[in-house]
């Protein structure tokens, strides 16, 4: 089911809404059940994809079976991306990215799982410094960021995206599309990820570019997690360094570390199944610890 909400300022977001308890409509607080106990409620996972993506990122885990049938699934469009409103500006600022995340947490029902792919992990980064982990069951960052700029190593940008920029942010077709094309063909561990250019070149430059325009460290908001989390990283990630799942897990207290041997840029579609098995396996656990 397609839907919308508020986020910050008024801008229009976009969401999907899947899985189990799907049909009943906006969620509520108290989802603590596992096994979907408090009040019949299911357990929620909202999913926040990447730079230049949308909801549909995330079709394989909306799609699958064993989440489906355990958890209500909700993935979001950012702000500027995929079915969401497109507003000029706003793309530099940590509230307004954790608000939209917040509008979205109180439609799929709290406490949730959020899972971060790419950019996705710094905008959830961005909910936990303004808002802590107030309505959070726990936390994945799946290939993701959880820094901006120079000298901060939770942003640290492999080769693929270090080829692409800054001509990939350009409004100029013939200077944005070979910088997306170098982008993507390191996306992957196995293909060569064409399919993913025009979804990218098809959101505004404006927003593209506005993403990037911060300096922002995330050491002592990350530090400060007190929910279960699983940092999850391709060991042949082109796109998202490593290493910087290895600051974020560092800083993390008592984080999961999973590293993929032979994955890229996209754990959750080069191994579906064992991404699927890891995500349902920690926010059983994660579920289990609210109960107590």
């Amino acid at each position: 089911m397609r839907t919308e909400v508020t986020g910050a300022d008024g801008v229009r977001i976009g969401a999907i809404v899947d899985g189990a308890g799907a049909a009943d409509g906006a969620g509520a607080a108290g989802a603590v059940g596992a096994d979907g106990e408090a009040g019949g409620r299911p357990p929620v996972i909202v999913f926040v994809h990447g730079w230049a993506q949308s909801a549909d990122a995330w079709q394989l885990q909306l799609a699958d079976p064993r989440l489906a049938g355990e958890f209500r699934l909700v993935a979001m469009d950012l702000r500027g991306h995929g079915r969401s409103g497109v507003p000029a500006d706003g793309y530099d600022d940590p509230r307004v990215w954790a608000d939209d995340l917040a509008a979205v947490l109180e439609l799929a029902g709290t406490p949730a799982v959020v899972v971060g792919w790419s950019y996705g992990g710094l905008v959830i980064t961005d909910y936990l410094r303004v808002h802590g982990t107030a309505g959070l069951a726990g936390v994945v960052y799946a290939g993701a960021i959880t820094e901006l700029g120079r000298d901060h190593p939770g942003g640290a940008v492999g080769p693929a995206m270090q080829a692409a920029l800054p001509e990939a942010l350009s409004p100029d077709d013939d200077v944005a599309r070979p910088a997306v094309q170098r982008l993507c063909g390191g996306m992957t561990a196995g293909s060569d990820g064409a399919s993913l250019v025009d979804d990218i070149l098809a959101v505004p430059a404006h927003v593209r570019a506005g993403l990037f325009r911060r300096d922002i460290g995330s050491a002592e908001v990350l530090e400060a997690v007190d929910v279960p989390a699983l940092v999850l990283h391709g060991e042949s990630d082109a796109v998202v360094d490593i290493t910087a799942a290895e600051y974020a897990a560092g800083k993390i207290p008592g984080a999961r570390k999973r590293w993929l041997p032979g994955v890229g840029h996209l754990p959750f579609a080069e191994e579906a199944k064992t991404f699927g098995d890891e995500l349902a396996a920690f926010a059983r656990d994660a579920y289990r610890k609210v109960n107590r």
